[in-house]
């Protein structure tokens, strides 16, 4: 097997670690190679991930950070650090990462709740009050994360919150 076919294995075992929440395994592969300048980027996302889900956010935001340098539109990446800066206690730059992924798409309703989660936390009500109605039109899924999500605390109590809430909870739940 030549270098780059033995490389892309072990980064694909690693990712199906990852996909499978084992990140001390997927880091013991990519711990057997120093990637290629073409496959480097990969290397640190992958690396960021496991990181992240080893709840390491510091290393994670260097992987990050190494990774982001050749694919600075990676939503991953973006995601990842402000996922990671939010955990650090850096919650400007969170909502910095997070509006970065939203011009790759701003029509990703994950980004979009996302923001609303750390806008509330910024105490930015007219913000994030924004930004997860948009979410919640896009996506019909996302009002049944919203009364366990945490990151709404700031606004649980606040009227508008309330009112948005009620108006955007499943039909199925207004009947009870």
């Amino acid at each position: 097997m030549d270098d780059s076919k033995h490389l892309r294995r072990i980064l694909k075992a690693a990712e199906g670690y990852l996909e499978l929440e084992l990140p001390d395994q997927a880091l013991r592969e990519l711990d057997q190679i120093k990637p290629s300048d073409d496959l480097r980027c990969q290397y640190h996302i992958l690396r960021g991930e496991a990181f992240r889900q080893r709840k390491e956010y510091e290393a994670a935001l260097l992987s990050y950070h190494k990774s982001h340098c050749g694919e600075p539109a990676n939503l991953i990446v973006l995601m990842g650090m402000a996922w990671c800066y939010k955990r650090t206690g850096q919650l400007q730059r969170s909502i910095q990462m997070m509006k970065r992924a939203l011009e790759v798409e701003p029509n990703n309703p994950l980004i979009q709740y996302n923001l609303a989660c750390y806008y509330s936390l910024d105490h930015d009500k007219s913000r994030a009050l924004s930004w997860l109605g948009r979410a919640v039109r896009a996506d019909r899924s996302l009002p049944h994360l919203i009364e366990k999500e945490t990151d709404f605390d700031p606004l649980r109590n606040d009227p508008d919150f309330k009112y948005l809430v009620e108006t955007i909870r499943p039909a199925e739940n207004k009947t009870e």
